[in-house]
C-alpha cells in the first residue's frame, strides 16, 4: 500500500527543500498530483525549487523534472 502520490522539491543540487511553508500534500492519484503541480510550478519555482520528482509513496515515478523554461 502506497502513502499517495507527492512531490519532492529539489535545488539545483538536487538536495531536497522542504522548509519552504508549502503544504506538504499526498496526491490519491498521479493524475491529481500533475494538476496540482501545473497549477503551482510558478509559486514553486519563484520559491526556488529547481526540479520536482513525482513519487508513489516511497518509489519515484519519474523525475527530477527541471521547473526551468526550456532554452
Amino acid at each position: 500500500m502506497t502513502d499517495g502520490f507527492t512531490w519532492l522539491l529539489q535545488a539545483s543540487d538536487g538536495t531536497p527543500m522542504t522548509d519552504l511553508g508549502l503544504a506538504s500534500t499526498a496526491f490519491p492519484t498521479q493524475a491529481d498530483a500533475e494538476a496540482w503541480l501545473s497549477d503551482e510550478w510558478p509559486t514553486l519555482a519563484d520559491a526556488g525549487v529547481q526540479a520536482v520528482t513525482l513519487r508513489n509513496g516511497e518509489d519515484d515515478v519519474y523525475g527530477p523534472m527541471s521547473l526551468s523554461p526550456a532554452d
